[in-house]
């Protein structure tokens, strides 16, 4: 079997089916802006709990539902019946479809090509853009004899956190619709699936399969057993000119015109692409990848925009989201959709505070994260950054943002925080930001076991008050025109805020910053957040100060895939992240390596990196970068895993899609780019 990218590089990855442990750890992903999405491994085998061909969201871009979990095909030629799926029970799989699997295809359908006794089959999955509906189009050629494709649908229709069994209350049923079928749960209230295909014949014939394993829920400690319901079969003859498609859509029935939705989505990534283009193959596909984590999001004043942390499992949370923007947007051009998203969190500040996240079930959003607004500010800044130096003088949208919008909503945050909001979170006298309790986790660093927090940082984080620092310095600088005495005051606070900094995280004894300062008094844990106050817009540390923390960073936590999250000497450290759920969340933040942390860390050791040795910084820097290139066919192809083991082999782990580490791997690729060319 071979895998083929079909991104711009047409690169040809060589596997043999007897790699099946590999193969089952490569998965694919297509998603559209309602939240839905369709993935599972490039043999077809789904190995999570979230993998379907259709994962349909009832209340976009969230509240999504398992809806079509997997097709199982079968080709009869002649005499003979060959089963082409591939499904992992416990000690087996069966079928053993991957044996006829020739070539799995990264194109903009996901694409599998069978080969069995005489007779090609291409299998190409594709996403609605508008709806929540896959195409699955089947074409039959060079049939040495008569030939014939039976298609088994089987439904979840289950939240897509949880999983389906036989033995809980259910009343799974089918009907006939329009031009095919309608399947639902009537003891439940989510919306019905409607499955068609054409040409074919329905033939009903009610299953129900036992005990699907999906091995990567066993290896992260999870339930890994489902029971999936069929409601019978469709049967294709060769004679329909080769050529037939099935389609399963979400509460109502939809077509998919197949080739009018992959033109169309093919040139909407190609147009992505474009502006990195040279930046190189990598650049390219990242871009393309950015385009996957965009979702609409219904707001006051209309539909808006906001971004899904990561695939398979997360929604859209304040802090991912405005972190990965730059990246995600900025870098592609996308200043329209930039400013959506803006919009979408702008409204809906309180008290002074973005969303840490939206409900998933379209509840009251979640107000609990002390550095997602100040993040706001930093993403601002960017934002602003990108359109003076890209966007048109005629596009006074782009520059009539800052006064109309951002500008509010930044005086806004900054207000609130120095006078006081939830949990505590305030300016203390030395003007640094002070914030929860023991018992809470409000950085990023937010793992807890029970009523354990693992990296408790209330108090004076580092990275907060770098950002707290930047996000007055940057209103100051913008201010300055239309009101010096507002542009005064920030820059008054600004240099408060840099004196206290140094004050309360510089530990000089061994040239790093301290990680917290709370009651308890400081924590000297060596930990990436402090390199933030090196890598963000205004640093509070002098240019020495800033050139130690990068070496110390370099030399403890950088890996090939991102900086660890703890130093491996500390004796929290943990090296790999699991098994099981309680080892999984003590390790999330003491040692797992975190790739989104490469973007500061390029940036700031570019700020440091002695200019005379420019060529020697711009190839170190790309190798670094280089190793993500590779990762892209590891995992999630096209995509970069949200985290990996701090320990070698450094083995992806988490989401295998992650928006933050897409966007600051895409986004280190521009500032090396602008280096070597400034």
């Amino acid at each position: 079997m071979r895998i083929v990218d079909c991104g711009f590089e047409n690169i040809d990855i060589p596997c043999r089916a007897n790699e099946l442990e590999e193969l089952l750890w490569k998965e694919w992903l297509r998603a559209n802006r309602l939240g839905a999405y369709s993935s599972s491994t490039i043999i077809g085998c789904n190995t999570r709990r979230y993998h379907g061909l259709l994962v349909g969201a009832a209340t976009p871009p969230v509240a999504r539902l398992m809806t079509l979990s997997t097709v199982m095909e079968q080709l009869v030629v002649g005499e003979n019946t060959y089963d082409l799926a591939t499904n992992e029970f416990r000690d087996t799989f069966s079928p053993r479809g991957f044996e006829y699997l020739k070539t799995f295809r990264d194109d903009t359908a996901a694409t599998f090509v069978y080969e069995v006794a005489g007779v090609k089959l291409t299998k190409q999955v594709l996403l609605a853009q508008d709806a929540s509906a896959v195409a699955v189009r089947y074409e039959l050629s060079d049939p040495q004899h008569s030939a014939r494709l039976i298609l088994r649908p089987f439904t979840a229709m289950r939240d897509f956190h949880s999983l389906r069994s036989v033995e809980e209350p259910h009343n799974m049923a089918w009907d006939k619709s329009a031009d095919g079928i309608v399947v639902l749960d009537h003891a439940a209230a989510a919306p019905p699936v409607y499955i068609s295909c054409t040409p074919a014949d329905f033939r009903a014939e009610e299953q129900w399969w036992y005990r699907f394993l999906y091995r990567a829920e066993a290896a992260r400690g999870q339930g890994c057993y489902e029971d999936l319901y069929s409601p019978g079969v469709f049967v294709v003859h060769s004679s329909s000119a080769g050529v037939s498609q099935l389609t399963a859509s979400l509460g109502e029935r939809v077509e998919v015109d197949f080739d009018k939705t992959l033109k169309h989505r093919r040139d909407k990534l190609t147009s992505l692409a474009a502006p990195v283009a040279h930046l190189g193959g990598g650049a390219r596909r990242l871009a393309m990848a950015a385009d996957a984590f965009i979702v609409t999001r219904p707001g006051r004043s209309g539909t808006g925009s906001s971004i899904l942390a990561g695939f398979p499992w997360f929604a859209d949370w304040g802090r991912d989201t405005f972190i990965a923007l730059p990246g995600l947007l900025l870098t592609t051009g996308q200043f329209a959709q930039a400013r959506q998203v803006f919009s979408t969190y702008a409204e809906n500040i309180s008290l002074g505070m973005i969303p840490n996240r939206f409900d998933d079930y379209g509840g009251e959003a979640h107000y609990n994260s002390i550095d997602a607004s100040l993040w706001f500010i930093i993403a601002a800044e960017r934002y602003m950054q990108a359109i003076e130096a890209d966007a048109p003088p005629s596009d006074k949208r782009a520059k009539n943002f800052w006064p109309g919008v951002l500008l509010p909503a930044c005086e806004t945050i900054l207000a609130n925080y120095r006078a006081g909001t939830r949990f505590g979170i305030a300016a203390d006298a030395d003007g640094l930001l002070a914030g929860g309790s023991y018992q809470t986790q409000l950085t990023w660093m937010d793992a807890k076991c029970g009523d354990e927090v693992i990296t408790g940082r209330y108090g004076k984080a580092v990275e907060v008050n770098a950002l707290w620092h930047s996000a007055h310095r940057i209103l100051a600088q913008r201010c300055e025109a239309a009101d010096p005495a507002k542009a005064h005051r920030y820059a008054d606070q600004a240099q408060q805020i840099a004196r206290a900094f140094t004050l309360a995280f510089w530990n000089e004894p061994f040239g790093w910053l301290n990680d917290c300062v709370n009651d308890a008094g400081w924590d000297a844990s060596l930990r990436p957040n402090q390199i933030l106050a090196v890598s963000l817009p205004y640093s509070p540390l002098s240019a020495q100060q800033q050139k130690s923390v990068v070496d110390i960073v370099q030399e403890v936590l950088l890996t090939p895939m991102g900086l660890r999250s703890l130093a491996p000497l500390d004796p929290r450290y943990a090296g790999q992240y699991g098994p099981g759920w309680e080892a999984r969340e003590r390790a999330y933040h003491q040692g797992t390596v975190w790739a989104w942390l490469i973007g500061p860390f390029v940036e700031a050791y570019l700020k440091v990196a002695d200019p005379a040795r420019r060529a020697e910084n711009v190839e170190q820097v790309t190798h670094w970068l280089g190793a993500f290139d590779e990762h892209l066919d590891q995992a999630g192809l096209g995509y970069i895993s949200e985290i990996f083991d701090g320990d070698k082999p450094h083995t992806p782990r988490g989401c295998y899609a992650q928006a933050w580490s897409v966007a600051e791997v895409l986004r280190a690729k521009a500032l090396l780019a602008n280096y070597e060319t400034g």
